[in-house]
């Protein structure tokens, strides 16, 4: 890449020469780089469109119209709804602090309280529905297996 000749009239014409090499080395590392960098950006676009497509494939919408609806509640939670911090507290003790006073006061709980508090259950509670119960059997539900007498089980032979 240097130089070779020292003389004065071409030296003129080795540096032109010398200078047109520089020139297309520094083009050829300059389409290098951008050639580097497209591939690069290339290679980003590749993964980016296989994680989406990786994506898609676990995209479960489409089934979800096919299932059917489930209803939602119609009254959430009071205790997703409810944190407790001091002053909540505060207030939820002098609310229940009232609703004892009234129901202690309430004629039909003084007069049989156990029996109050069971109908007021029995109007508050959903009613659940009992399945029948399968019978058992003696052992426990489970089932014997009849032993063969070892006479039956071994091949007979007869003699004469």
């Amino acid at each position: 890449m240097g130089k070779r000749s020292s003389r004065p009239d071409s030296s003129s014409k080795a540096d032109k020469k010398f200078e047109k090499k520089l020139q297309f080395h520094a083009k050829v590392r300059d389409t290098i780089a951008s050639l580097t960098a497209k591939k690069d950006i290339t290679k980003k676009k590749k993964k980016l469109r296989s994680r989406q497509k990786k994506l898609k494939a676990y995209d479960l919408s489409v089934m979800s119209e096919s299932l059917p609806e489930l209803k939602a509640p119609k009254q959430p939670t009071v205790a997703a709804d409810f944190k407790l911090n001091c002053k909540s507290r505060q207030q939820l003790i002098l609310k229940e602090g009232k609703q004892l006073s009234a129901v202690l006061k309430h004629p039909a709980f003084q007069a049989d309280p156990l029996a109050a508090i069971h109908q007021h259950l029995q109007s508050t509670q959903p009613v659940s529905v009992e399945k029948p119960k399968k019978k058992k059997t003696i052992n426990g539900g489970k089932k014997k297996k009849s032993k063969k007498s070892k006479a039956s089980s071994r091949p007979q032979s007869m003699d004469i």
